[in-house]
Parts: C-alpha cells; sequence; structure tokens
C-alpha cells in the first residue's frame, strides 16, 4: 500500500485537551514516526508536531479527528514523496 510522509502541526490553546489529542495520537500509533511537544507558557499554549508515514486516508482522518477538538488548531504538510509499504 502506498504511504505518504507528512507533518502534523498542533498549536494548543486549552491544555485540558491534552488527553484527548493524546488519545487520538496513541490510536494511530503504529504510523506515527516521531513527536515533540514544545510548552510555551509566555503564550499559555503548547505546539506539538507529528510525524506520520502512513496512507492518505490515515492521514486525513488522523487530521480531521485533531481539527475537531475546540481551541485545537492544526495543519498538515504532505511530502511529494510517496513510497511502497514492505518494500
Amino acid at each position: 500500500m502506498e504511504t505518504r510522509i507528512a507533518l502534523i502541526g498542533i498549536v494548543v490553546e486549552n491544555k485540558d485537551c491534552a488527553k484527548m489529542i493524546n488519545d487520538i495520537l496513541h490510536e494511530y500509533g503504529e504510523y506515527i514516526v516521531g513527536r515533540m511537544g514544545i510548552p510555551y507558557p509566555k503564550r499559555n499554549i503548547s505546539v506539538i508536531s507529528i510525524v506520520i508515514d502512513a496512507p492518505n486516508d490515515i492521514i486525513s482522518a488522523l487530521s480531521g479527528k485533531l481539527g475537531m477538538i475546540p481551541q485545537v488548531n492544526i495543519k498538515t504538510v504532505y511530502s511529494k514523496l510517496s513510497s511502497i509499504a514492505d518494500k
């Protein structure tokens, strides 16, 4: 199955949403290559970046679920590189 690399940028404006975010990320854990979270106390936000290697529909589903959380803003950037899983 063809997969793509994508970067999902998440800005969390309400830290009470952390559990919902983590639950969703755990659900897609098999596709996540790496994750970095940066708290920014000066602005009372957190910024999370997720690198994912997955089929387009999985990336879209994850982005959609995260984007539906109130006070969470996301943006997904896709690599032009595509690959065949399990080469």
